[in-house]
């Protein structure tokens, strides 16, 4: 499985944007899709995830702000982010669970930065 992300930029604090995330190779019918973030001298975090069955997961810190959708015909997952704080600051990474394997995209950075 191969992950491309993209969507990330450069955007002032109270801003939008949008990831994408398209998944392709050998993708399952059952899978969990999703974004994680990692800034600079931090761990990795979750920021939110979806299941083929729309189940969805989101971290605290971006709940009511950020919305996680997907296509599954397309394989593609969206993380559409609002009200975006200087905190988002991130190179947010494409995660695919399937079955046991753990796949990742090589990530897009965005910096809220005024």
């Amino acid at each position: 499985v191969q992950l491309q992300a993209s969507g990330g930029g450069v955007v002032q604090p109270g801003g939008s944007l949008r990831l994408s995330c398209v998944a392709s190779g050998s993708i399952f019918r059952g899978n969990r899709m999703g974004w994680y973030r990692q800034a600079p001298g931090k761990q990795r975090e979750l920021v939110a995830t979806m299941t083929t069955g729309s189940s969805t997961n989101l971290s605290d810190s971006v709940k009511g702000r950020f919305t996680i959708s997907r296509d599954n015909a397309r394989n593609t997952v969206y993380l559409q982010m609002n009200s975006l704080k200087p905190e988002d600051t991130a190179l947010y990474l494409c995660n695919c669970l399937q079955g046991p394997q753990d796949y990742w995209g090589q990530g897009t950075l965005v910096t809220v930065s005024s």
